[in-house]
């Protein structure tokens, strides 16, 4: 009896370890599945007919943005992280002889302090974006996502590998669109990235 009471706080502290690291890895899935969903529906919107190319508008970003913020439930995404949605384009649409890329426009929602770790609106002279320098198609462009979140833990940060989880996700554009800032004819409020 005397050495289970002895061994107790240690078992404890396994246990809760193992908990902890158990709600990490399903907090930072979430988190990349976000970032992956994200990615899919901005790159599914675009307003238009068949015979022309689409316009990408501001009502469908912040629509895709308010999306995963409901998808992301209980994780309180906005409060705890920042969703940073970036347009990869060849840097001369349509065609990009030089093979380089400019970040078109950018848009952001959170309440977290963390700006690109790939770089701003109007950044140009881009070999790709992201840690394998994804490029965007001839005449079209990538959606590129990157999700910061500050974890939550179960017990304490002490026993979760980092602080700040951030997962990445792109998406080539499914539609050729027109290549031009977002349009705001309905006049929302544009997901500045501005602090």
């Amino acid at each position: 009896m005397v050495e289970f009471a002895a061994s107790l706080p240690f078992l404890l502290l396994i246990a809760m370890g193992g908990a902890e690291l158990t709600h990490y890895a399903t907090t930072k899935m979430r988190i990349s599945q976000l970032a992956l969903h994200v990615a899919d529906n901005i790159s599914r919107v675009g307003n238009g007919s068949m015979l022309s190319a689409k316009k990408v508008r501001e009502i469908d970003i912040n629509d895709a943005l308010t999306g995963v913020g409901l998808q992301a439930g209980n994780l309180d995404l906005f409060t705890h992280g920042r969703v940073i949605v970036s347009s990869l384009q060849g840097e001369t649409a349509p065609t990009n002889p030089g093979g380089k890329y400019k970040i078109a426009w950018q848009r952001c929602r959170g309440g977290i302090d963390y700006t690109s770790h790939y770089g701003e609106q109007g950044d140009a002279d881009l070999d790709g974006i992201g840690p394998s320098l994804i490029t965007a198609p001839e005449n079209g462009a990538v959606v590129f996502v990157e999700v910061a979140f500050d974890y939550q833990p179960l017990f304490s940060e002490k026993l979760a590998p980092e602080a700040r989880i951030v997962e990445v996700a792109a998406m080539t554009a499914r539609d050729t669109w027109d290549l031009l800032p977002p349009h705001n004819n309905e006049g929302v409020p544009e997901a500045s990235c501005a602090p």
